[in-house]
């Protein structure tokens, strides 16, 4: 596999570009490249950009890109790539597109067969995400949870059986709700990591039960301060009693016809489970 040691920069390329999240010394080498030698960096908020190109002494063109805009801006940028510019794609922290701007003008570039060369580098989720202690083999990134307690709750029950490890953005004022929302709904056992100000001076991770970790953010108001990153262990399932999804579909049609006992027993011969395990789980169901 052939090595590159330096970056060049193309014509007609859009550059995925990372920064840092909070220490600037996490920047790549490439990344710096790419900046200055670009035609034009698309920022997030250019005033934030400036300041992190300034500390480098990258002298480049900034051209303002964010949610609000991004829509109609997105083909502006297209056709300058087109007529052969190169850009360099920055949010204002971290890796583009992760709950930032830029999947518009992304996708454009990709339809009109524009290259679009991507940069890794600093990512608040995948930081939290190796120091949590929690399986990463497999997880789930779902952003923010919504704002209004009846849109979080829904989104956290959808959630209760997945066995993959979450992962969530949080922000200081709804910190203390959306904990007790998954004390609610996932229940006070669960495990969750709290990463805040990752990269930073006062960065701290911590993890406990949902329930102890409420409790443990209410005592000091500092430790709901800064930008955060929840890690949640996912659904743990018994693998001797876990059910399949197309053995309880059977069980359901099967239910319609039979009585429970009999319903359970052909269908725990057709998937080869176990009988008592579905009987118990329908009973539970009727219960519920």
């Amino acid at each position: 596999m052939k090595q590159h040691d330096r970056a060049e920069i193309s014509a007609s390329t859009l550059y995925i570009v990372p920064t840092p999240i909070g220490n600037l010394g996490d920047i790549t080498q490439r990344a710096l490249t790419v900046l200055s030698s670009v035609d034009l960096v698309a920022a997030e908020d250019t005033r934030h950009t400036g300041l992190l190109l300034q500390h480098f002494a990258i002298n480049a063109r900034l051209f303002s890109l964010h949610d609000h805009n991004e829509q109609h801006k997105a083909e502006l940028l297209l056709t300058k790539l087109q007529e052969g510019q190169s850009i360099a794609l920055v949010s204002d922290a971290g890796t583009p597109l992760i709950n930032d701007p830029g999947y518009h003008l992304v996708r454009r570039c990709r339809e009109a067969g524009i290259r679009v060369v991507p940069l890794p580098g600093a990512c608040a989720a995948i930081a939290a995400l190796s120091a949590a202690g929690l399986p990463s083999d497999r997880f789930c990134y779902e952003g923010f949870l919504p704002a209004k307690t009846k849109g979080r709750c829904d989104a956290l029950r959808a959630l209760v059986q997945e066995p993959r490890t979450l992962i969530f953005y949080e922000s200081t004022h709804r910190l203390i709700d959306s904990l007790q929302d998954m004390v609610s709904e996932l229940g006070p056992e669960r495990y969750v990591v709290l990463a805040r100000e990752l990269t930073k001076t006062w960065e701290s991770i911590y993890g406990a039960p949902v329930g102890e970790l409420l409790a443990w953010v209410k005592e000091d108001e500092n430790r709901r301060k800064g930008e955060m990153v929840l890690i949640v262990e996912g659904h743990k399932v018994d693998d001797d009693d876990a059910l399949p999804a197309d053995a309880l579909r059977t069980l359901a049609l099967l239910q319609k016809e039979l009585p429970l006992k009999r319903a359970a027993a052909l269908t725990a011969e057709i998937h080869s489970v176990k009988k008592n395990a579905l009987y118990k789980y329908a009973l539970e169901q009727q219960e519920a």
